[in-house]
């Protein structure tokens, strides 16, 4: 084992050093990563939810800088319009455009997808970005807790409603941003949606996170064969308006140690820029561009069993409104 895979496993056990600045700074000077200015991204298309702020927003400028033609997704038309508008200026390329729709929304996530087919004959990189934590409990027009249903729901249908535009780009990739605070939960299905008297909305993040970790896995083993890479990720602990206003005691404690979102978006600029080992491996999970496990806990492995993830794949197939879109792969 060489000197720089010893110190990133010295600092992964304790999370304070893993997810931190720290964290991101050691494994990058010693892993001599290559620089995200580098990598001449023209003719590919890159579609990014939750790109108006934070991670998404740092990951869509830098894919901009390297010549991405880019879709931007937010929630909020006139925010999406300015942010493309923005993007644009600062980077000199013209082919950001933008398109408004809330992830949790059925509809809207269809019309997103139609549009992205409509106007891009091909279709290299999907990043699920959208997501927030919110202490109240709300559901969506279609009944399901918004939590969930953006972050989940909507990114499962989404994917099904562009899997063969992606196969007929491969090989392509779907990448996922997810959180370290998956770790602390097990695997739910029954549970998957927390009801009023029980809600939480730490709990409820980490469950959601929790499921697109798993399903990540199933699709690229159902998917894989097709030529498409499924990725999904932390960003360690990055300081970002989403984290200022759900976690505002952690954001001020913590602050003088946290990523910044350029720093907690480097990965996955790279999972969907790179060619090397993110086209060589399919259904990791990442942090500072290595592999990482996806349990830490004796509990939340235990949870973690063949029936009760295709469970959770049936389930969120079912309140995605399609049909099963995952066909098994060697």
């Amino acid at each position: 084992m060489n000197r720089s895979r010893i110190i990133d496993n010295a600092i992964e056990l304790p999370v304070v050093t893993s997810f931190s600045r720290f964290g991101y700074e050691t494994r990058r000077r010693l892993g001599a990563w290559e620089p995200l200015d580098g990598y001449d991204l023209h003719g590919r298309v890159i579609v990014v939810t939750g790109a108006t702020s934070g991670l998404g927003r740092a990951a869509a400028e830098q894919l901009a800088r390297c010549g991405a033609t880019l879709v931007l997704v937010g929630r909020d038309p006139e925010r999406t319009a300015e942010t493309a508008r923005t993007l644009t200026s600062l980077t000199g390329n013209d082919r950001v455009s933008h398109w408004a729709a809330d992830m949790g929304e059925h509809d809207q996530v269809r019309n997103l997808a139609d549009h992205i087919l409509t106007m891009h004959e091909r279709l290299d990189v999907v990043i699920h970005n959208a997501g927030a934590l919110t202490a109240t409990r709300r559901v969506t027009s279609y009944g399901t807790e918004a939590t969930v249903a953006s972050q989940v729901v909507g990114p499962f249908l989404l994917t099904s409603l562009l899997l063969d535009r992606l196969e007929a780009s491969a090989p392509s990739r779907v990448i996922t941003m997810s959180s370290g605070g998956m770790y602390a939960a097990a695997l739910q299905v029954d549970g998957l949606e927390m009801d009023e008297n029980s809600y939480r909305g730490t709990d409820q993040y980490a469950r959601a996170k929790r499921a697109q970790v798993v399903l990540n896995e199933m699709w690229a083993q159902r998917c894989g064969a097709r030529g498409i890479r499924f990725h999904s990720l932390h960003p360690g602990w990055a300081s970002t308006p989403g984290v200022d206003a759900a976690l505002p005691r952690f954001a001020t404690v913590m602050g003088p140690i946290l990523r910044t979102p350029e720093q907690g978006a480097d990965t996955l600029v790279w999972l969907a820029a790179d060619d090397g080992e993110p086209l060589e491996t399919n259904g990791g999970f990442w942090l500072d561009r290595r592999l990482r496990p996806i349990h830490r806990l004796v509990g939340t492995r235990r949870s973690d069993t063949p029936d009760r993830r295709n469970r959770l794949w049936n389930l969120v197939a079912t309140l995605a409104g399609c049909q099963d879109p995952g066909t098994d792969s060697a």
